[in-house]
């Protein structure tokens, strides 16, 4: 059976730019995304979009 580490579609933890703490859980493709991704998502703390950041 193959290792998390190595799975194709890791859990990443999407942290967000605005310094809230606030942070979302998704999957990325690691073929299609080798990089660290950042998506623009809702902070409920601070009530608007800000950057997220894919956090190891």
């Amino acid at each position: 059976m193959a290792s998390r580490s190595s799975d194709i579609r890791p859990i990443v933890k999407l942290r967000s730019t605005a310094g809230t703490g606030f942070t979302y859980v998704t999957r990325k493709n690691r073929r299609n995304d080798p990089d660290r991704i950042v998506l623009r998502k809702f902070d409920p703390v601070v009530r608007r979009h800000v950057d997220f950041r894919e956090e190891r």
